[in-house]
């Protein structure tokens, strides 16, 4: 008789968490807007970047004018991208959120565990962020359509970006399910 009474409250938990799944996404994973205004955040301090250190030095070098047949293989264009996806790379790695991240109270997380893998980290701000650039951007609009507001990038890399402040909420339903 014990054990039925324990179990009816995890019982309704289970099935008001699995009725109510897809308002407690839109709740506790980061939507298209503050992911939005975090990627400009971030824009503004990789061009600060580049500003303060990437052309003075390359002026220094006198490699600022250098280019390999096309615009697209110059110098400045190599070494800004660099610095772009390092940025990214570096960021995450390291705080689990970019400065816009930070700003905003947002952070990457798994799927798939606790901590995001070098792999995961990698795929996510290399690769998936390269393909969703090189299509003007336009891949970043999924996070709109997505259950857990997951663009391409996060999709390739099993990620979604979540309110730190959700944090908690999140653990205590993933644990319930």
């Amino acid at each position: 008789m014990d054990t039925v009474e324990s179990n009816q409250p995890s019982n309704y938990l289970n099935q008001a968490v699995s009725s109510n799944l897809n308002e407690i996404h839109r709740i506790v994973y980061a939507g298209f807007g503050p992911r939005f205004f975090a990627y400009i955040i971030d824009l503004i301090v990789i061009w600060s970047l580049n500003s303060i250190i990437t052309r003075p030095l390359l002026r220094v070098t006198n490699l600022s004018e250098a280019k390999l047949w096309i615009e697209i293989f110059s110098a400045a264009n190599i070494t800004q991208s660099i610095v772009f996806f390092l940025y990214f790379i570096l960021m995450t790695f390291f705080f689990r959120a970019t400065l816009g991240k930070m700003v905003l109270g947002l952070s990457v997380e798994s799927l798939k565990g606790d901590h995001l893998t070098k792999g995961q980290i990698i795929f996510r701000e290399l690769v998936g962020r390269y393909i969703s650039m090189a299509i003007m951007g336009l891949p970043y609009l999924v996070v709109i359509f997505t259950k857990k507001h997951q663009g391409i990038h996060d999709l390739f890399a099993d990620t979604s970006v979540i309110k730190d402040r959700m944090k908690k909420l999140n653990r205590e339903i993933e644990s319930a399910m």
